[in-house]
């Protein structure tokens, strides 16, 4: 059975990433990419869906584990009768060919110990034909093939279709194993040694963190998310992932279960703020260009999210041999709302080149040009219903955040082009337009008996996207709407002392069943909001709160249960950890609001 979710730690490798748990298991990995199928899927489903198992014999979980400093090597303890030992799992930075290193050391006494491990290729659903060659033990099936050799050699030998091996360890000793993934019709991947792989990590992620700027009260959950970012990062590409996972639930037992192992254009302008204001120019910058390239086309076809290499095709397709995350059901792979009408993205998209270029970042010749075309799509489209920031698969509407965001397209362009005059546009029309937008919004997105914004027009449901109102500039923080709307979302939208995106069990909202749990993004953002209006202590509570529901190493889902108290939605979530930056930057002083 998997662990619960925020039983698990994340390593990569900035291509891909495995999933740790505390019994020390690998219940999730997908090779070579964050997209490819999974050869460890026990996390959704059971051990039989391929896992990597490896502690010490009768262990039911670890005594503690930690993160070796600023970096995504892992290091978990175990103190057993006999003795104590430390497992190291990290994956380290590749040129082609993944790694993941495991690494016992006895630190005292004697330990017997057993690696179990089980592969199962395309989600679970193949089992590899399994020989030896040149040192190594192998499966193949189709075009993939892993390696796994251990350094010194331990005792191997397979049954069920499983490789086990059970050694000991005494105080002193080190014993490594290496995994590689390579294509199977390719000569054995190049060895590596395990100790100079791990030295090198080290020293990757060490110099890597040491850039960070960031020096507030709050330094060590902010470098930890920042480095969340950087492993969910696609580094051929500079694609920055959602989560490292699909399918795990917003409601356990429920059927909202969704592959977020791709990339949305609406985590550009916060994910963009989070780097630039950490101090890491060059992976926003990377961000910059995936997005130059990924939107580059027709406007009219845009995506609200594209493959981590800016791939067009996410076919959603359900995975019947999967049972889900403690049976949630069904396991989905791609992601239909790839297709989807969400006019908020144009905002997104422009929002996230304006803060590039305030952020002094070099701009590309035909960046202007793409944010012109895309400029004169939204002025003849703006007006349409879509389906929102939130993916709704009910009746399009019209949704308040989508406006307030091509207000804000418009006010960008507007203000680089006042800002570089050398740049052309026609900014007497996109003034126009972004006043028609502002006034349509505040008549008709703004219920004025109860002084607050609404989810869409004519409706009495909230939405806590309407937080960021104040955020992106569309009104000031002093003016009493976004006070009330404020005040609202805290009171309707509440759950457990956080905040719910909307009220998903309202009739015809989304068209699903079920419901869901604390949004951690929509939480931050009040915390923003709070701070913005001036109830400074209030944001700081709040704040404090979510950084408890992180988990042992510093990683957060997408939602928050507070009734059974866990994590929920797919894991780690980028969104979480760009919102916990965004609000530490905020009530330190550096706050991410666009000047009105």
């Amino acid at each position: 059975m998997p662990g619960r979710i925020e039983d698990y730690a994340l390593i990569g490798d900035l291509q891909t990433a495995a999933l740790v748990g505390r019994d020390g298991s690998i219940d999730w990995l997908c090779l070579p990419r964050f997209d490819s199928a999974a050869c460890f899927a026990a996390l959704l489903g059971d051990e039989g869906n391929g896992r990597w198992l490896l502690a010490p014999v009768g262990a039911q979980t670890c005594s503690h584990r930690s993160y070796r400093g600023d970096t995504l090597v892992l290091d978990t303890f175990w103190e057993t009768p006999t003795g104590t030992v430390k497992v190291t799992d990290f994956m380290p930075q590749r040129d082609r060919a993944p790694d993941v290193i495991r690494i016992v050391e006895c630190v005292s006494g004697r330990v017997d110990m057993r690696a179990e491990l089980t592969l199962r290729f395309d989600y679970g659903a193949v089992v590899p034909w399994m020989r030896r060659a040149d040192g190594h033990r192998v499966a193949i099936a189709g075009p993939d093939s892993v390696w796994l050799r251990s350094d010194p050699p331990v005792r191997a030998y397979g049954k069920d279709m499983r490789t086990y091996s059970d050694f000991t360890v005494a105080e002193g000793d080190r014993v490594a194993f290496i995994l590689t993934w390579h294509p199977s019709h390719e000569k054995r991947p190049r060895r590596i040694d395990p100790y100079e792989a791990l030295d090198h990590s080290l020293a990757d992620w060490d110099e890597w963190s040491a850039q960070c700027r960031y020096e507030g009260p709050w330094r060590s959950a902010v470098v930890r998310s920042l480095i969340t970012l950087k492993a969910l990062t696609y580094a051929p590409s500079g694609g920055i992932a959602a989560a490292a996972t699909t399918s795990l639930p917003e409601e356990i037992g429920g059927v909202r279960n969704w592959d977020y192992r791709y990339c949305w254009l609406r985590d550009a302008a916060l994910t963009l703020n989070a780097l630039v204001e950490g101090g890491y120019l060059q992976e926003a910058g990377a961000w910059r260009d995936w997005l130059l390239r990924a939107v580059a086309g027709d406007p009219a076809d845009l995506q609200i999210m594209y493959g981590i290499g800016g791939e067009r095709r996410l076919t959603e397709f359900e995975v019947p041999w999967l049972r889900g995350y403690e049976g949630s059901a069904p396991v989905r792979i791609g992601n239909a709302a790839a297709g989807q009408l969400q006019l908020d993205v144009y905002g997104e998209v422009l929002d996230s080149l304006f803060l590039a270029r305030a952020a002094g970042m070099r701009d590309e010749p035909h960046a202007w040009n793409l944010q012109r075309a895309l400029m004169d799509f939204l002025e003849s489209t703006w007006h349409e219903p879509d389906e929102g920031i939130w993916e709704v698969r009910g009746p399009r509407r019209h949704f308040v955040h989508s406006k307030v965001m091509a207000w804000v397209a418009a006010d960008r362009a507007v203000r680089t082009v006042e800002a570089l005059p050398r740049l052309k546009g026609d900014v007497g029309r996109w003034r126009s337009m972004r006043a028609q937008v502002h006034a349509e919004v505040c008549e008709k997105g703004y219920d004025a008996q109860r002084n607050t914004f609404t989810q869409s027009y004519g409706s009495e449901e909230l939405d806590a996207a309407t937080l960021l109102i104040p955020q992106v500039g569309f009104l000031p923080p002093t003016d009493r709407r976004v006070i009330g709307t404020v005040e609202a979302v805290r009171r309707e939208l509440d759950l457990g002392g956080f905040v719910r995106r909307y009220t998903p069990d309202a009739v015809g909202v989304d068209g699903l069943p079920g419901s869901e749990g604390a949004f951690l993004a929509c939480s931050f953002w009040l915390a923003d909001a709070l701070h913005a209006i001036g109830r400074k202590d209030e944001a700081n509570e709040l704040f404090e709160r979510l950084l408890t529901l992180r988990n042992d190493v510093g990683l957060l889902a997408e939602e928050w249960d507070p009734v059974a108290g866990r994590l929920l939605g797919n894991f780690p979530q980028a969104f979480s950890h760009v919102g916990l930056v965004n609000t530490a930057l905020a009530l330190s002083g550096l706050p991410a609001i666009r000047e009105c």
